[in-house]
């Protein structure tokens, strides 16, 4: 697993916490990511601004992908598929690093494939596919 996935998995934690106890934004939630600054060493830092910038433009990104998810809002998706299309759409559009969109999809259908369920991964591909087009 490289250090970037192991980044991503544990800000995919820090966002599904977030999210069951619907504190986004809260300090909990920074301590909760801080836990796992050992383990990631230098890709510590790619996990906080991916649950830091994820929190700080929810809004526009539950508008995004409300808008794209034909028949689903953001609230009837399940909790884990709700934080990977949120990290996602957040590291596609938002993030300063611009990594490729080929690679942060990949990455979104893999956490689907080991977190969430059978059909996960197809949804949040096709999703994540008609949001590509937002990035500029």
């Amino acid at each position: 697993m490289t250090s970037r996935r192991l980044a991503r998995e544990c800000a995919l934690q820090s966002l599904y916490y977030a999210d069951s106890l619907k504190t986004l934004g809260d300090a909990t939630v920074e301590n909760y990511t801080a836990a796992f600054k050992k383990d990631l060493g230098d890709v510590f830092d790619f996990c906080q601004e991916l649950v830091t910038g994820t929190e700080k433009n929810l809004p526009k990104i539950d508008k995004m992908v409300s808008s794209y998810a034909k028949n689903w809002t953001v609230a009837r998706m399940s909790a884990v598929d709700r934080a990977i299309l949120r990290m996602a759409t957040y590291e596609m559009i938002f993030s300063p690093q611009k990594t490729p969109v080929a690679a942060v999809i990949d990455e979104a259908i893999e956490l689907a494939k080991k977190y969430s369920t059978e059909n996960s991964g197809k949804f949040i591909n096709g999703l994540l596919d008609q949001l590509k087009k937002e990035r500029k």
